[in-house]
């Protein structure tokens, strides 16, 4: 299917599948859960604040009546809650055919997450690395599953510093972001190797927004200042993810993003990640260094 003014109308029905959308009670994960509750989906809103997300399912139970909207807290700083969550999804959900993995922090202020990690490296990629090792066997034994994780054109800077992945010798916020943005990218990839492998028909894929005004914002002031001249707004920004989560066209361990200037909005359309992003020995190693630092294993 082309993706040439492709628009969440365009959306499969999605009846009886169930999704999860961490993050979701604002920007492109908000836009992201509304969209596939409105198409029939069993939406679990992943969120760190309750007080945050409930209005927010409400707003979409309000648009779209009957609609399966839950909300469940996880909190991807925390490795605890993130294993809290894994269990309460479980007794309750016998089947999981979207994981999309959306949340995300950009530069902050140095700091650390509850085990110690660098923020931006512990949520944007470790606390999902975990997640989807603890769901991953629903995921698998559910019928045309996808994993989608939400990258970013920031990944063009980013590089994996094995000897300081916290930033403990010094942070710098832009690159921190970058490389862990780049690391949800290399962890897309290396999945898809490993479930291939293993006879896996679960697909994994990559997307990004573009420049699309959010909240994850907050501590960009200079961004937030040049989002009147280039931003587009959180549902266009969505589309790229609710493409690859959805078409039918979709193929493994493909990126998805804006099919405008420099990606930067748009009809989604399939992009390209950077050279780094594919690298083997890094996506290999950055695996097992993450297995370490989270204590998940995959049984894939």
């Amino acid at each position: 299917m082309s993706t040439h003014n492709w628009s969440a109308e365009q959306l499969p029905d999605q009846t009886g599948r169930v999704a999860i959308v961490t993050g979701s009670n604002s920007g492109i994960g908000f836009e992201t859960a509304r969209a596939l509750a409105g198409k029939g989906a069993t939406v679990v809103m992943a969120c760190r604040s309750l007080d945050k997300a409930n209005p927010k399912a409400d707003e979409i139970r309000a648009e779209h009546p009957g609609s399966q909207v839950e909300v469940m807290q996880l909190d991807l700083s925390d490795l605890d809650s993130v294993r809290q969550f894994a269990e309460a999804f479980r007794a309750k959900h016998s089947r999981l055919d979207l994981l999309i993995n959306n949340a995300g922090i950009m530069v902050p202020p140095y700091g650390k997450t509850t085990q110690g990690f660098e923020t931006q490296f512990g949520v944007n990629h470790l606390g999902h690395f975990a997640l989807t090792g603890a769901l991953l066997d629903l995921i698998v034994d559910t019928p045309g599953s996808r994993i989608v994780n939400v990258s970013s054109v920031a990944h063009y800077f980013g590089k994996i510093d094995f000897s300081d992945l916290n930033w403990e010798k010094g942070y710098n916020a832009q690159a921190a972001y970058g490389q862990s943005k780049l690391a949800n990218l290399l962890f897309t990839y290396e999945l898809q190797r490993r479930l291939a492998g293993a006879g896996r028909d679960t697909l994994v894929v990559a997307a990004h927004p573009g420049w699309t005004e959010t909240n994850l914002q907050a501590h960009a002031k200079g961004v937030k200042f040049l989002n009147r001249f280039f931003a587009q707004d959180p549902p266009m920004g969505a589309l790229p993810t609710l493409y690859a989560a959805t078409e039918s066209g979709v193929n493994v361990a493909e990126y998805y993003g804006p099919s405008g200037f420099l990606e930067m909005n748009g009809p989604p359309k399939r992009v390209r990640s950077n050279r780094r992003s594919h690298d083997e020995n890094v996506a290999e190693r950055l695996w097992n260094v993450s297995e370490d630092l989270t204590g998940v294993h995959f049984r894939i």
